[in-house]
């Protein structure tokens, strides 16, 4: 807890060119995109950093093939770039996966002119991934027999990308890299009003945790609060040409399918997208689409329901999926940009999901509507140009604020890791080696855990089974990623409470002395306290 406490102190006798509200995607990026360049920023967030729409993701990293259908061809393209450029800067991480998408009979499109579609969309993507296949019937069941083509007309094969660990991992990495320059970020701190004066916002912050008020001053404000950006707007008086309107979209975790590494696609018994997602040892199926007027979503009968029943129908499985069988499961807003009352007028399905970035020049405040975790990196680089606009001119403009070490680093840890016999300390149950789980989770820190395990092999072993986290990992996280309740960790850092069971994770022998690596002598009272929220 020394990390946010020292944040803390710092947040409330300094001042600063910018402060981030929100610590999902948006802001993530909008910090390290900032700090990097380097002017001196703050981030706060009422709960855990990406601990709304930002971990709710399908963790997917893709160009919007859907957004054809709606002739966003634009949109398609730079989404199409910004998936490039996601793969490019992060190798390890943002990795491409082939679609495998099943047409049933009646569809209201014929399957060649959907891979006609998929072609297209090879070529909107610069032909940066593997060409798209047609699929027939039989080349389906030959290749994916878990698939029910029982009234199928066949299908296409297309490439996009996806997330190797998790979506809220990804955003933490954003923040651990805009502290790393100089950020002074802290969660659990809640924006409670503010109001602009002689050309400073003052801001005025609860924490959360102790329940203390103080001030935050800063010559720009930043309203990344996701799809309570609205809400904030209101405390501050902000009136904005855009605002939000809100999609559900849930998913439901079990058990591995099947064993091929790849997303399967159908059109759901409405119409839309639905898929099949690999999450290491287990399966990530949804998702919905449903108009919601408040933010606040939460999985309802009718959810799991829609979500069994199109799997059950479209999947050869030994036994049809019910709900004992969901591990966990994930359910968020989708925050979409609209213009004035365009949300109650449109149809619904034909909303834009791009981002807008709105600037209010008087008062110094910028409010971010939308996006997608695939655009992230022009949201960093167009709030640093809005910045400058205002006359915040960072003094390193075009200092690379993203991307993995170059590959030299990467050589240099792989060859310590191969002098050291790392991957022989790799655990049975690993779902990769731990050299390269080690690299892609924590890049050039991820020398400081050799380090350690040199010390000390027993710092290699595993504290949860099945959840793929050392203990030299634990206290890492207690020293670098402001861990500040146990749901942060299992949730957010890290995605075991997504594939281990609740009974199995409370049972875990090793979870008592991860709590007491990661809070001391707080430590019962932290898994008190999650065991109490989650069973609520």
């Amino acid at each position: 807890m020394q990390l946010r406490d020292n944040n803390l102190s710092k947040v409330r006798r300094l001042s600063f060119d910018a402060l981030v509200i929100g610590g999902g995607i948006n802001g993530a990026v909008s910090a390290a995109a900032m700090s990097a360049r380097g002017l001196k920023v703050a981030l706060i967030d009422r709960g855990d950093f990406a601990g709304s729409t930002s971990q709710e993701s399908s963790n997917l990293a893709w160009g919007g093939i859907k957004y054809m259908e709606t002739y966003e061809f634009g949109l398609v393209r730079k989404l199409c770039m910004s998936r490039n450029k996601l793969m490019r800067s992060y190798p390890s991480t943002v990795q491409e996966i082939r679609f495998f998408t099943t047409i049933k009979k009646g569809f209201r499109y014929p399957p060649w002119f959907l891979y006609l579609g998929g072609v297209l969309y090879w070529f909107m993507g610069n032909g940066f991934t593997r060409f798209p296949h047609y699929l027939t019937p039989e080349r389906i069941s030959r290749e994916e027999p878990i698939v029910n083509t029982e009234g199928s007309t066949g299908g296409f094969e297309y490439s996009d990308a996806f997330l190797h660990d998790n979506d809220a991992r990804f955003v933490f990495n954003f923040i651990r890299r805009a502290m790393d320059y100089g950020c002074i970020a802290a969660n659990y701190v809640e924006s409670v009003s503010a109001h602009w004066a002689d050309r400073i916002w003052t801001i005025n912050a609860r924490d959360n945790i102790s329940g203390e008020e103080f001030q935050i001053r800063a010559g720009l404000l930043i309203n990344a609060c996701g799809p309570f950006v609205d809400d904030h707007n209101r405390l501050t008086g902000q009136t904005t040409k855009y605002r939000h309107a809100f999609s559900k979209g849930i998913h439901l975790i079990v058990d591995r399918i099947t064993q091929n590494k790849r997303v399967l696609t159908f059109f759901a018994d409405d119409g839309r997208l639905f898929f099949v997602i690999p999450m290491g040892p287990k399966t990530c199926i949804g998702t919905t689409d449903t108009r919601m007027e408040s933010p606040i979503a939460t999985v309802t009968p009718e959810d799991r329901k829609f979500v069994l029943d199109n799997i059950n129908a479209r999947l050869r499985l030994p036994q049809p999926l019910t709900e004992s069988d969901v591990v966990a499961e994930r359910c968020g807003v989708r925050p979409l940009a609209v213009q004035g009352d365009n949300g109650a007028k449109t149809d619904w399905l034909q909303l834009s999901r791009k981002h807008v970035i709105e600037v209010d020049a008087e008062t110094r405040h910028i409010s971010i509507f939308g996006g997608k975790l695939t655009d992230c990196l022009n949201v960093g680089d167009e709030i640093c140009q809005a910045a400058a606009e205002l006359g915040l001119y960072p003094p390193y403009p075009n200092t690379i604020w993203y991307g993995e070490p170059p590959n030299r680093v990467k050589e240099e840890f792989m060859h310590q890791a191969r002098l050291m016999d790392l991957d022989s300390l790799t655990p049975p149950s690993s779902s990769e080696k731990l050299s390269i789980r080690l690299w892609r989770r924590y890049a050039a820190h991820a020398f400081d855990l050799l380090e350690t395990i040199r010390a000390d092999p027993r710092q290699a072993e595993l504290l949860i089974e099945n959840a793929e986290y050392l203990r030299c990992e634990i206290e890492q996280a207690a020293r670098r990623e402001m861990v500040t309740k146990l749901d942060d960790f299992l949730r957010r850092r890290s995605k075991i409470s997504l594939v281990v069971r609740r009974d199995k994770i409370k049972s875990a022998q090793g979870l008592r002395e991860a709590c007491r690596i990661l809070f001391g002598d707080e430590a019962d009272e932290k898994w008190a306290e999650y065991f109490k929220e989650t069973s609520a």
